[in-house]
């Protein structure tokens, strides 16, 4: 190397904070991608998408939606992952899946290094039902027949692995019950066999909802930190002596490697569209909770939730062998 190609060498090294420090400030001077990993017109896509107009006004910078759907909701973030820049104009809609998934198949992310977290903002109202046909008003009835009767009572949820479906099996081990699980495609379909008497109960995130309100199902108990508004006779699974809340959560998190003073100016805006009354009106139609976390306490839990999930996948023999 010339002293020349050195005397540039050097300068371009002693330049680079500067550079970054000159990004970190004008940011964001050009539209945003958020990546939803879900099909437009679904619940989270219309939520997020009432989140990011919001977070716009804050910001400064539209947020321009790009939905990839798959993989159950891993997809887009992993294909974020591995493609964009940390430069804060690609990032993504993230759950639980993505911590899930690596501990039931093999996966090309690793949700621990590959992301930068940025904030949660919400989750999902799940609750437990009973069809209207059974004899079940409580969740202690619940229990008490389980006892009684192990490996008798059925639940239907949403699909193997799911949230819903993991949620219950951690209950039923702090009981000592066992329940049959019955794995459905969907909400309508969960709804359909436990109204027509072929399981027992149902665990969802608020696709109980029509079913509940007719009358055909009742809400034992819900998984959110307090109880809901909309059905405030109903207890949370902290009152009944569970220490759990499960909510499926929705959050953002950008590649890893992003500058932090970036990744705080994107937490402002999604935190400040929490408190949008449009925001809220939307996430109440679809039955979702603000849940905010700020970036360290949003990856301590899903770093606790993947350690939960990890001793029942192995329990359940859903564990990926290694």
């Amino acid at each position: 190397m010339t002293s020349r190609h050195r005397i540039f060498a050097l300068l371009a090294f002693s330049a680079a904070p500067f550079l970054v420090h000159a990004q970190a400030k004008d940011y964001p001077n050009r539209p945003i991608t958020l990546i939803v990993p879900w099909t437009a017109g679904g619940s989270t896509d219309v939520v997020m998408r009432a989140v990011a107009t919001a977070a716009a006004r804050k910001i400064g910078q539209p947020f321009v939606v790009e939905n990839k759907p798959g993989v159950a909701g891993t997809l887009g973030p992993a294909t974020m992952a591995a493609t964009a820049k940390p430069d804060g104009y690609t990032i993504a809609q993230v759950s639980i899946p993505l911590f899930r998934l690596p501990l039931i198949q093999k996966v090309t992310w690793n949700p621990e290094k590959d992301f930068t977290y940025i904030v949660n903002l919400m989750g999902y109202t799940y609750g437990i039902t009973a069809g209207a046909q059974t004899p079940f008003t409580t969740w202690g009835d619940v229990v008490a027949y389980a006892k009684k009767n192990p490996g008798r009572l059925s639940y239907g949820s949403p699909g193997q692995s799911t949230t819903a479906h993991l949620g219950m099996e951690q209950i039923a081990a702090l009981d000592g019950i066992e329940f049959v699980h019955v794995p459905f495609k969907s909400s309508p379909e969960s709804n359909v066999a436990l109204v027509g008497g072929h399981t027992d109960l149902q665990v969802d995130g608020a696709g109980w909802k029509p079913i509940v309100e007719s009358g055909k199902a009742r809400l034992l108990a819900v998984w959110t930190d307090k109880r809901t508004k909309r059905w405030p006779d109903v207890p949370t699974l902290k009152e009944l002596g569970y220490p759990l809340v499960i909510d499926a959560p929705i959050g953002v998190a950008g590649p890893r490697g992003m500058d932090p003073k970036i990744a705080a100016k994107l937490h402002d805006a999604f935190r400040a569209a929490l408190d949008d009354p449009e925001v809220q009106r939307v996430m109440a139609d679809f039955e979702m909770v603000p849940n905010y976390l700020g970036p360290v306490e949003y990856r301590k839990y899903l770093l606790e939730q993947q350690a939960r999930e990890k001793v029942l996948v192995k329990r359940l023999g859903l564990a990926i062998e290694k």
